[in-house]
């Protein structure tokens, strides 16, 4: 495949940004406990999306439907951004017109998903989760990413979970078992990172 297949990219990475169920209403059970954390690390995705947009590294949300199956993710953003709980962090990292959506049903992100056809399809095989819950929707979403090969970065600064225990924990699974890198976000350099991830995908 060559770049004039894709000419909605300006380069292939060989790299994508998956930013997982922060395009959230926050109207759930024990949200409160989670909406502190889940702030704090939307800031860090705001910068950490600046970055790779930069690079020309693709932006993939990839969403919860909330049960709203008649809805598509332009009209779930827009709910978001109503007078809801989540409203502030929808907001931050509102997608832009290129970035790329992808409903999902369940907790992971491959689950009864078009991901791995797009993700091949940018010939992607490196992986930078962000998003909540740490403990649930992104480890569920690594744990498959594993198995399909795909290398893990997963920065500890732009995931949450209800506690900060809980977040650690997951991490440090994730980390141990599935080989993922979860250093801050604050400490990538995106060159070093691509190179690495073109590396990868052509041994692969």
């Amino acid at each position: 495949m060559t770049e004039q297949d894709t000419p909605h990219i300006g380069a292939k990475a060989s790299a994508a940004l998956l930013i997982i169920d922060m395009i959230n209403d926050m109207e759930f059970e024990d949200s409160e406990k989670l909406y502190p954390q889940a702030y704090e690390a939307a800031q860090h995705v705001q910068a950490l999306k600046k970055t790779a947009k930069s690079a020309e590294v693709p932006v993939i949300y990839v969403n919860d439907n909330y049960g709203r199956w008649q809805s598509d993710f332009r009209e779930l953003v827009a709910h978001c951004k109503s007078d809801v709980k989540g409203r502030p962090i929808t907001e931050m990292i509102e997608p832009d017109e290129d970035d790329y959506f992808v409903l999902k049903p369940q907790f992971s992100a491959f689950f009864a998903t078009p991901l791995d056809l797009l993700l091949d399809y940018l010939e992607v095989k490196t992986l930078i989760i962000t998003g909540v819950a740490g403990n649930m929707c992104i480890h569920f979403t690594a744990n498959d990413a594993y198995m399909r090969d795909y290398k893990l970065l997963i920065p500890g600064d732009c995931t949450a979970s209800n506690s900060v225990e809980d977040n650690e924990h997951a991490l440090k699974l994730m980390s141990h078992v599935l080989k993922a890198d979860t250093s801050p976000s604050t400490s990538y350099d995106m060159k070093t990172i691509l190179d690495e991830a073109r590396t990868y995908y052509e041994s692969n």
